[in-house]
């Protein structure tokens, strides 16, 4: 079996293996056309899968295929039976004019979910709306009803999560992740504070579409004979177009020649930049089917060098 390390949920007391894995396309058909492109039997596949390599952190969201992403999680974790992390996200919407909102809306997960408490409850963006401080009190309260067991954020600033974290240490509770994207395509946790703060506060930096829907596995490269063509919902991301893409040639290249070097796919080099980058960061890439989830496992029980490292950082500077 692979050997799966373990990561901290910042000082939570939460541990989870360093690789999540993401659930934002399951039942989603608005984006990624579940029920065409995938089903059910392949989520359950890719779910098995996961588990057998001791990959149990599973990250979802209330607005994750209308609630269905959160409804197919609970499914597969009573057919299987396997104890799992699970970690989902309240959307601040406009409709949303108060923190108490937050409470109606857990309930509603924990019921999608079938569980009593959820391990990771995260604010899924910030609120000019309804404001940090008021969010973080309901998450205390959350906390303290037994309902949910460590709080976090996503897309928050270093400047958001400070004050996050200095508001949730009134009530003895730590911020337990601050969930952002972060890939070799999009590196601004570097560059914008947000990776310092997680180190200095001791927060988990769980990075999202750390393979940038398939970009990094080499499967869009311009420079293929038999190129992927860009369907659906993705021809109208900027950084599928072709000459974006043409840009990113030199950094395939390279994720290309150390794939060899190793016997792994350019994804799972991707992947494992990540992993070594820093101890904080826990990469949660998407997995709706078997070989998706196999694909990801890859990216475990090896490590790239220093100078790969520092050559993949060279590669990816116009992503800082």
């Amino acid at each position: 079996m692979i050997q799966v390390g373990q990561r901290q949920l910042g000082a939570s007391g939460i541990m989870v293996p360093s690789l999540g894995i993401g659930i934002w396309s399951w039942g989603d058909r608005q984006y990624w056309d579940y029920g065409q492109n995938y089903t059910r039997e392949d989520i359950s596949q890719a779910y098995k899968v996961c588990l057998d390599a001791g990959l149990n952190f599973f990250d979802t969201a209330e607005i994750y295929g209308s609630g269905m992403s959160e409804r197919l999680l609970g499914d597969c974790m009573r057919a299987d039976g396997r104890p799992i992390v699970i970690a989902s996200k309240f959307a601040p919407l406009l409709l949303r004019f108060s923190a108490r909102s937050l409470l109606t809306a857990l309930d509603h997960s924990l019921e999608r979910l079938g569980v009593e408490r959820i391990d990771l409850y995260q604010i899924h963006w910030p609120s000019w709306r309804i404001g940090i401080q008021p969010l973080m009190d309901t998450l205390a309260e959350a906390v303290r009803s037994g309902k949910v067991r460590a709080v976090g954020v996503s897309n928050y600033s270093a400047v958001q999560m400070r004050m996050a974290y200095e508001r949730l240490k009134r009530y003895e509770i730590p911020l337990a992740s601050n969930q952002v994207h972060y890939s070799l395509l999009n590196r601004k946790p570097e560059s914008n504070g947000v990776l310092a703060a997680c180190r200095e506060l001791n927060v988990a930096l769980i990075a999202y579409s750390p393979l940038e829907q398939g970009l990094l596995t080499g499967k869009y490269r311009v420079t293929l004979a038999n190129e992927q063509p860009i369907t659906g919902s993705r021809r109208f991301i900027p950084a599928f177009s072709t000459a974006q893409r043409q840009k990113m040639e030199p950094l395939m290249e390279t994720l290309t020649q150390i794939a060899r070097v190793h016997d792994k796919t350019c994804g799972q080099v991707a992947l494992n930049w990540l992993l070594e980058k820093d101890e904080h960061i826990i990469p949660i890439p998407g997995a709706r089917n078997m070989r998706q989830a196999q694909e990801n496992t890859g990216a475990l029980g090896w490590r790239i060098t220093p100078e790969e490292q520092k050559r993949l950082d060279t590669a990816s500077e116009l992503w800082l």
